[in-house]
């Protein structure tokens, strides 16, 4: 058996950021960006006013009771064509730019219009209400950093921006299957003995969401010939990930059929509990990731060791979040394995404490849904008494 961190450095060294492909910024959300985007323009392009008012030449309007000419109007999006010489005012509107000649805008609030001529109850300062042109960014800014994982706030900046296309890079496809003549899909008549299929179904959504597309090659019954036709579907894929078939047994075909078809053992079995029967290698020259059967083994498996495999293929950092909290109840010592106990995170008066679930079965889905995090405990960690903290790994 391998410890963790080795296996998790093995599978990611297997992996290299895909290539980049372009897409319009309306189909970029959640994608990682593959080069910087740069703004096209600055925001605002042109001095705008940030207020409905009057665009003044400061000095005219130095003291409160000044009475200039009304030339003109700025709309937004209808800028005024002349320019403001002594004397004289442009009615304005907020987002209107700010005509030549003008360096200062007086609210509406303190201006009367008479006709032709408007009266200032309030001096102009210069400058004031007026937003610079680039106050935002300007032409030639990085608006967002190649490795960045655009989020609807990063679009809406690139947007302004005037970007209309960005480099990503390619989503990796993932291709999985499961074997085991025991399962049945949700729904589906139950086989005598059987078990409803559950952890493709949260494997699916894990790869969407760290950026990868899932492709279900289904469930596979315990034969040589079916689990060996998990070549076939997986011909254009960037990963291949089993479900099951990890373990010593007369029915673990995983090794013994791929292996006529170019798979090549890196490492089985994993010094963790739960997921200790984890296979890696490669089917040809794609990488293969045999996860545990046990529907909770499968999904801590797969956030340790899938989402770190995607995040190399995207050219980011794992975004598991780990946080440090306090046990709420004490732990005995932990044995030559480390342990990925599913527990409850909660703040109590400002702190972050953790509460282990009583019941660790690896069978139970129950406690991983409920669960926030998972305390992980070190190979021979010794007993840890309420009060000490801890790391933990957070669900969400």
């Amino acid at each position: 058996m391998i410890q963790v961190d080795e296996a998790v450095a093995r599978v990611v060294a297997a992996f290299a950021p895909l290539d980049a492909e372009t897409v319009p910024i309306g189909a970029a959300a959640g994608r990682v960006l593959a080069e910087d985007a740069v703004a096209q323009s600055s925001q605002p392009p042109a001095p705008v006013s940030s207020m409905d008012g009057y665009a003044v030449r400061a000095a005219d309007a130095a003291q409160a009771g000044a009475v200039l000419r009304v030339i003109g109007a700025s709309p937004a999006g209808h800028p005024f064509a002349g320019t403001v010489g002594r004397g004289e005012a442009v009615r304005i509107f907020t987002g209107g730019v700010v005509p030549d000649g003008a360096d200062a805008i007086v609210i509406q609030e303190d201006a009367r219009a008479q006709g032709e001529r408007v009266t200032f109850a309030a001096a102009a300062t210069a400058g004031r209400h007026i937003r610079a042109a680039g106050l935002d960014f300007k032409a030639g800014d990085v608006l967002a950093k190649a490795g960045q994982r655009l989020s609807a706030r990063d679009l809406s900046l690139i947007a302004a921006g005037d970007v209309a296309e960005v480099r990503v890079r390619r989503r990796p496809k993932v291709v999985f299957a499961a074997t085991g003549d025991e399962l049945s899909l949700p729904g589906a008549p139950r086989k005598p003995g059987g078990i409803v299929a559950s952890s493709g179904f949260a494997l699916a959504a894990m790869i969407e969401r760290w950026g990868g597309v899932a492709v279900d090659l289904g469930i596979l019954p315990d034969t040589v010939a079916a689990v060996a036709s998990i070549a076939d579907g997986a011909s254009d894929a960037d990963l291949v990930v089993t479900l099951g078939g990890a373990s010593v047994g007369d029915h673990d075909l995983v090794q013994r059929a791929l292996g006529p078809k170019g798979f090549e053992l890196d490492f089985w079995k994993i010094a963790m509990r739960p997921g200790k029967p984890l296979i890696f290698g490669k089917l040809g020259r794609t990488p293969l990731l045999g996860l545990p059967g046990n529907p909770v083994s499968t999904l801590v498996c797969a956030m340790l060791f899938l989402r770190p495999a995607i995040a190399a293929m995207l050219g980011t950092k794992p975004f598991a979040d780990l946080v440090t909290a306090t046990l709420v109840s004490a732990l005995p010592e932990n044995d030559g394995r480390q342990d990925y106990l599913r527990a409850r995170i909660e703040m109590k008066d400002g702190q972050r404490v953790a509460t282990a679930f009583a019941v660790q079965d690896s069978s139970m889905l129950s406690v991983l849904a409920h669960a926030d995090g998972l305390i992980i405990r070190a190979p021979r960690a010794t007993a840890a008494p309420a009060g000490e903290a801890v790391s933990v790994l957070m669900l969400e």
